[in-house]
């Protein structure tokens, strides 16, 4: 079967489990009844668990240059055996907006999915977490897409996640008044290009000799993986008739992006890390579809379990990556100074590492519920008018469920919903 025939196929038949453009069902939308303060929200979820201690009290030096005011180079200590990528721009994302140097993750355990489902859905899960179910409570997704004006498709809500895992689980919840016709178009681009031969697809003659072999294993992921993944009970999802060829064209173009070679090393930094990929996929979103709600989160700082010195080095990585992001967005039109990005870390780290040494003699660090691992920080990066430009919220101030109703409030729909949600807009932030 020629590669196209089948990508098309395969897309048909399966789109829906991987980017779901859902319909609405007849008479369930609801207008804004809030202003709007922009009209594009970008969430980037630093998974993977962020110390504070390595990013806004910047102990080891300034591992986010891009993000961060302070030494624009890593200190001596942490530098041998960290790659500093340097200056995406001219300014700092700080620069651009507000800075909450001192947010919580303040209930919960300080695990990924847990602190995934408690920014998403702006409520904590005090209970055992079962990562095979869906949240209880909303998505932010569903909040959106069933509170915004009929002009909002689900071409406008977009969950870019790099671990594909449990976490299609936090597109939509089990509540019996949203679900699944208000999620958000999921894709992870790790598993739809690089687990299924991003190698080969970036490498036209790889590709030409294995074709058949590279087919093989995108049927094999097409029709196990996300059976596997989602969550029972998730059928009915479907793209409406409308999107159907918007979706199909836009893989379509990816891969063939890919077999040109065009995904090697598109930023010209020696390699792309996970978060780098990701985040160059949420950008090739971005370009085509301009999403009025994006998620896009980075994980790769979870290798600091055992490798502290890898750990920082892709913090170093996911700091770039936000900052590539930022320019993407003020180089896209209708995008440019109408979009809110917000950046928050799921969790943190123990303040006592753990017994396991990397070969730079650094110990590692877990979470494990202690009260650094509960410490993180929010940035909110926006056009000036609408969000507080070079302010520094040092005392503590801010949850994680406070994201949530903050993107309400952006969106205009905060009204609709804010019985449903016990945390607050971060309004000492916006103008």
């Amino acid at each position: 079967m020629k590669r196209r025939g089948f990508i098309k196929k395969a897309t048909a038949a399966t789109a829906g489990a991987f980017v779901a453009p859902y319909i609405l069902p007849s008479g369930r939308l609801f207008a804004a009844t809030g202003t709007r303060v922009v009209d594009h929200v970008v969430f980037c979820l630093f998974a993977g668990g962020v110390r504070n201690l390595e990013s806004v009290h910047k102990a080891d030096g300034n591992l986010m240059p891009n993000t961060l005011f302070g030494s624009e180079s890593i200190s001596a200590d942490i530098a041998s055996g960290v790659t500093s990528l340097g200056q995406v721009g001219g300014s700092r994302l700080q620069e651009m907006g507000t800075l909450f140097k001192e947010f919580r993750f303040a209930q919960g355990p300080t695990g990924h999915f847990s602190g995934h489902s408690s920014v998403m859905t702006g409520v904590y899960n005090l209970a055992d977490i079962n990562i095979r179910q869906r949240p209880n409570t909303p998505t932010i997704f569903e909040y959106y897409r069933k509170h915004t004006s009929p002009e909002a498709n689900a071409l406008n809500a977009w969950w870019v996640s790099n671990a594909l895992g449990p976490y299609p689980a936090l597109n939509y919840s089990s509540h019996p008044e949203y679900g699944a016709q208000y999620g958000a178009n999921y894709i992870q681009p790790a598993s739809i290009i690089s687990n299924a031969g991003y190698a080969a697809l970036g490498n036209p003659k790889t590709f030409s000799q294995n074709q058949h072999d590279l087919v093989g294993e995108m049927r094999g992921f097409f029709d196990n993986n996300f059976d596997n993944q989602t969550i029972p009970g998730s059928a009915g999802i479907a793209n409406a008739q409308a999107d159907n060829p918007l979706v199909q064209q836009f893989l379509l173009d990816s891969f063939d992006e890919a077999v040109a070679g065009q995904y090697n090393n598109p930023w010209g930094v020696g390699g792309m890390s996970g978060d780098m990929f990701n985040i160059f996929f949420a950008e090739k979103v971005i370009e085509r579809f301009k999403p009025e709600l994006m998620v896009v989160n980075m994980q790769d700082v979870d290798v600091c379990h055992t490798n502290f010195t890898s750990y920082a080095n892709n913090l170093v990585r996911s700091d770039y990556s936000m900052a590539h992001l930022w320019q993407t967005i003020q180089n896209t039109p209708g995008m440019a100074d109408n979009t809110i990005m917000i950046a928050v870390p799921e969790h943190g780290r123990n303040a006592q590492p753990n017994t396991v040494i990397d070969p730079y003699g650094r110990y590692a660090l877990d979470h494990t519920n202690d009260e650094m691992s509960r410490e993180i920080f929010c940035l909110m990066t926006g056009p000036s008018g609408k969000v507080i430009q070079n302010q520094v919220i040092n005392q503590v101030q801010g949850e994680s469920i406070d994201v949530v109703p903050t993107i309400a409030k952006i969106l205009g729909f905060y009204d609709d919903v804010s019985g449903m949600l016990p945390g607050q807009p971060l309004n000492a932030a916006l103008v």
